[in-house]
């Protein structure tokens, strides 16, 4: 695969990610201090044990909703009671009538692994499968922590030297243990630790997954070291109007495919309902095989749209009807595979009783329609 960022300075700077000539993400690199990762220094104003959940105010519209119970067994955090000052992390950002879902759980993510200087659990990404290279980066996290705080390993530390492993999660311990200093003296509701930008988060989770290319018209970014070309334009960024028509394309519900069906994405608040259509499509004498090839050809289409997108939460799917569990299998390992390439967390947990596919993506910021709304020929092309 090859994979490119393509970065429009401006304010905001602009950002699409390109994979083998196609848009598959498109990000506005803003400064969202209410975003996903922020942590925040607030106040307890409400405790709900029936609902297991303590209400806090980050000085937000709506108060951020803090279970109590975390979810590592790990987790060392103290009680909770109305009044306390309580250091938050934003995990999925306020979202309409939501306040925003918080966590004391605290992590910070680097390049090579995530911090965790509230819990003493040492894990590895599920990305890495091999069972010997799962069991020494488990080693080594348990070495560099010590005790101290917990880790996840990340996958790009097989290909990252010790040395260097090492001095990014010192360099995290650093920030963490900040953190709690400035907490102690800060005024309450604020923000104590912004989320990383944009920029930099593309650039930690595809460098380790191959990035073969930045090209810019951002001078500023002429002098970054990093493992791949950064190539600079004093001219037009080529082909920006088409990336910009294909972000403008994925904000309408029709979706073509190249065998003449299509795919209809409708947002709903609670989910995400993505249906498979013929269409156009004609099946000809072997239609059995023409409708499996589609629906195989729809899990591709699928996986890119829901993160060109952004969309994130239950994601149902209604396939063309499949006349064999070896086709539903067969269906189900190609929307998996399709997916691993999604840096966001997606899982594809099978067919419902009613024959649905049902996948969940974990929430990583705005959906693209939040950001640009509807596209002005919405209706006429739904």
């Amino acid at each position: 695969m090859r994979r490119q960022l393509i970065v429009k300075a401006g304010e905001p700077r602009e950002i699409a990610v390109v994979e083998n000539g196609r848009l598959a993400e498109f990000i506005s690199d803003t400064s969202q201090e209410d975003g996903a990762d922020a942590i925040w220094l607030g106040k307890v104003v409400r405790m709900a044990p029936g609902m297991g959940a303590a209400f806090v105010d980050i000085g937000q519209q709506r108060n951020g909703f803090l279970p109590i119970a975390e979810r590592s067994e790990s987790f060392f955090g103290g009680e909770m009671q109305p009044g306390s000052r309580v250091l938050v992390q934003v995990r999925r950002e306020a979202h309409g009538e939501k306040g925003a879902f918080l966590t004391r759980d605290l992590t910070l993510p680097g390049e090579y692994a995530l911090l965790m200087p509230c819990n003493r659990y040492i894990g590895v990404s599920a990305r890495v499968t091999g069972g010997a290279e799962k069991a020494r980066l488990r080693r080594m996290g348990e070495r560099i922590a010590d005790g101290r705080f917990g880790l996840v390993m990340r996958a790009a530390c097989l290909t990252a030297g010790e040395k260097a492993v090492e001095e990014e999660i010192e360099t995290l311990w650093e920030t963490a243990r900040q953190l709690q200093t400035d907490a102690a003296t800060a005024h309450c509701p604020s923000l104590v630790h912004g989320p990383r930008s944009a920029m930099r988060q593309l650039l930690d989770d595809y460098l380790p997954r191959g990035l073969d290319e930045i090209l810019t018209d951002d001078q500023s970014l002429a002098g970054m070291d990093l493992p791949c070309p950064v190539r600079c334009v004093d001219t037009a960024l080529p082909d920006w109007p088409r990336w910009l028509h294909e972000r403008d394309q994925a904000l309408k519900r029709r979706v073509w495919l190249k065998s003449g069906g299509n795919l209809c994405v409708d947002i709903c608040e609670a989910l995400t309902v993505i249906d498979v259509n013929t269409a156009k499509l004609s099946t000809g004498r072997d239609a059995e095989r023409n409708l499996l090839k589609t629906n195989l050809e729809a899990c591709g289409e699928i996986a890119l749209q829901l993160r060109l997108r952004a969309l994130s939460g239950i994601i149902l799917i209604d396939m063309i009807d499949m006349q064999t569990e070896q086709e539903r299998e067969q269906v189900l390992s190609e929307l998996t595979r399709a997916c691993a390439a999604d840096r966001v967390k997606t899982v594809v947990h099978g067919f419902t009783s009613l024959g649905l596919i049902e996948m969940t993506r974990k929430r990583s910021g705005r959906s693209l329609q939040e950001r640009y709304g509807k596209a002005p020929a919405d209706a006429e092309n739904g």
